[in-house]
């Protein structure tokens, strides 16, 4: 075999539930740890909405998700995102970047890229740069007042 593997941890996840974990445990499977969160909460007859957290980062060392299925392939490393605005303030896309890498500028051109698509990808010129990442607690402490019920509908029809 390959030495690296050897010294690899095998995790299994994605919707798994008892009967699954019945059948690889008879089929005598070599995983290490199990990812198991709907079904551990709920059951059938009581569905869940299903949520994923993909981890990006350890302790400042960039951490990637692999998959066959390139949609659930994560991009390493902490990101900030902005939503580029055009004329009419109209939005034109999000954006990802590195929170290594500088931020994106009002008036200045920035090559947008997709992520897993070299052939996907444009110049934009912002007219406004809108930081969607945003803090709501830091030092234990609420930063900022919480939006009443009245501004939180406006924000979401907006």
């Amino acid at each position: 075999g390959i030495p690296a593997l050897a010294k690899m941890t095998i995790v299994a996840s994605n919707d798994l539930c008892e009967e699954v974990l019945y059948s690889l445990r008879d089929e005598g499977h070599s995983i290490d740890a199990f990812g198991i969160g709907t079904h551990l909460v709920t059951c059938k007859s009581q569905p869940a909405l299903g949520g994923v957290y993909k981890l990006v980062e350890i302790r400042g060392q960039p951490r990637i998700k692999v998959s066959a299925d390139m949609s659930k392939v994560t991009i390493p490393g902490r990101k900030n995102a902005f939503r580029l605005h055009g004329e009419n303030d109209k939005p034109l896309l999000d954006l990802l970047v590195r929170t290594t890498e500088p931020t994106p500028k009002v008036g200045e051109r920035i090559l947008c890229r997709h992520p897993f698509d070299r052939q996907k990808r444009v110049y934009v010129i912002p007219s406004r740069v809108e930081p969607l990442l945003l803090p709501v607690w830091k030092n234990n402490e609420r930063v900022e007042s919480p939006l009443s019920i009245h501004q939180l509908r406006d924000r979401c029809q907006q």
